[in-house]
């Protein structure tokens, strides 16, 4: 992907690309560990059990700028395998962010570190390093979602959207930029006294409705 598409897919909100898309959605309960954040990068995929973070270790060291670390925790939903060290390690690779279909831990320090952290919440209760499973860069499950290494991430404080790495890219931004020069003249016509409904056709479509009745 050149930097100008992605500097586009930057500017669009992933919710106006669910206005064409009905995949790809990660389940609302993975949400952002900080305020005010929005990445767009790659994924860098991990897949670890309940209590052993070890490939978490190695992905970390492996990842390169702007990827972002999606991480298959296989059910676990107690024991968090991102804290402070994993966090500063990332960012000190200018890792874009870390996705995690579970848990992460030590959230003061994550804030002072300022690596956007996407998660299902906080634990106090961490992984060990066993070296007995995991794998890197393979398809995982993350968010209810398969994730391949290399597919698109666009994520913000609403939650987060995969983008298979197949997709025509161009001809969404074309769909997505068109809608939202569409929201900034709808906004003017409401301004000047117009109604949503009206503006939408959403009162044509009542009226369909009730014809049918």
């Amino acid at each position: 992907m050149t930097s100008e598409m992605k500097n586009r897919f930057y500017n669009v909100e992933p919710a106006t690309i669910g206005h064409h898309l009905h995949y790809g959605f990660m389940d609302p309960r993975i949400r952002s560990m900080l305020h005010d954040v929005k990445i767009v990068g790659t994924a860098f995929t991990v897949k670890t059990n309940s209590n052993d973070s070890t490939m978490v270790h190695k992905a970390v060291s492996l990842a390169e700028e702007d990827d972002i670390i999606v991480i298959d925790r296989t059910g676990d939903n107690k024991h968090a395998c991102v804290g402070e060290m994993v966090a500063y390690a990332a960012n000190s690779r200018k890792v874009a962010g870390v996705i995690i279909d579970g848990t992460c831990t030590d959230i003061q320090a994550l804030r002072e570190i300022g690596l956007p952290i996407f998660a299902t919440g906080l634990s106090p209760i961490t992984t060990k390093l066993y070296g007995i499973s995991g794998e890197v860069n393979t398809m995982v499950q993350c968010g209810g979602v398969s994730v391949q290494p290399g597919d698109l991430i666009l994520a913000d404080d609403n939650g987060v959207l995969v983008i298979p790495k197949d997709t025509d890219y161009q001809y969404i931004l074309e769909k997505v930029e068109g809608n939202e020069e569409r929201e900034a003249e709808s906004k003017k016509m409401i301004d000047s006294g117009k109604t949503l409904s009206s503006i939408t056709k959403a009162d044509q479509l009542i009226e369909q409705f009730l014809s049918q009745r």
